[in-house]
């Protein structure tokens, strides 16, 4: 029994540092008051990316109802191009290649990454009336079809969120993604945006008042949300192997001390 109280002894020490003081972390909106958190609501006007898929479509004045249908393609189960179909119950749209075009039937190629969706809809109306009238009086609806973003890091659940509407805000990812784990950083949020071919990386303090008024407080099609993890959570790590060490210490020394009190 002498050994087992000795190795007790020694143990106390290992414990006793594994059980440091741990850091507060600070909490969602932490530092926002009843007044810091009022102001104009801002939603950012969305930017057509490659590889983003678009729900086009088109209406005029025309009495004929077969004329629209011969600028509407795709919601007549037909594929344009290699562009999509809406037969079978597979995703209807145009795909943004990779030179950032598209391929409007009967209209042809349009340029479509970095404008808005009624700066594209703009062109393909303009074309359609000039220099022919194709359509008399023609509207174009345009609709973002695959709107996701991604979450990853110390979140309740990692992976893409796919968005049915067209605006998203930080919160509500992660609010979508099941939270900020124990050992997420609320303070060092990171969001990978990429704009015209390049890519940026900002920062968001999901405790601060000033959150609302950051870029990356509105989300983006095909933002990555990313959540560091604090470093106490690298420290309770370390914690689990000091513990495992010592608990198999403990166990050898308390097996060679039964094995000693057997056979003294």
């Amino acid at each position: 029994m002498k050994f087992i109280r000795t190795a007790l002894l020694l143990a106390l020490p290992f414990y006793f540092i594994s059980c440091g003081t741990q850091k507060k972390l600070p909490d969602y909106l932490e530092r926002v008051t009843d007044t810091s958190g009022k102001g104009d609501v801002k939603i950012t006007e969305l930017r057509i990316q490659k590889n983003d898929i678009l729900s086009i479509q088109v209406f005029s004045a025309s009495t004929v109802p077969t004329t629209d249908i011969l600028y509407n393609p795709l919601s007549s189960n037909t594929s344009a191009g290699g562009q999509g179909s809406s037969g079978g119950g597979s995703t209807s749209g145009y795909l943004v290649d990779p030179r950032g075009n598209i391929e409007y039937p009967r209209l042809g190629s349009f340029h479509a990454e970095g404008l808005t969706k009624d700066e594209l809809a703009a062109q393909i109306k303009k074309r359609l009336t000039e220099p022919v009238e194709l359509l008399k009086d023609p509207s174009v609806i345009i609709r973002f079809v695959n709107f996701k973003i991604s979450v990853l890091g110390e979140v309740g659940n990692q992976g893409v969120i796919n968005i049915p509407g067209e605006r998203m805000t930080i919160l509500e990812a992660v609010g979508l993604a099941g939270g900020i784990t124990e050992y997420g950083l609320k303070n060092s949020v990171k969001i990978i945006r990429e704009t015209n071919g390049k890519r940026e990386i900002g920062m968001v303090d999901l405790s601060s008042d000033s959150l609302f008024q950051s870029p990356y407080y509105n989300l983006v099609q095909n933002d990555v949300v990313l959540v560091p993890p604090a470093g106490k959570k690298a420290k309770k790590a370390e914690q689990d192997v000091v513990l495992q060490r010592v608990s198999f210490g403990l166990s050898v020394i308390t097996a060679f001390a039964l094995i000693y009190n057997i056979f003294k």
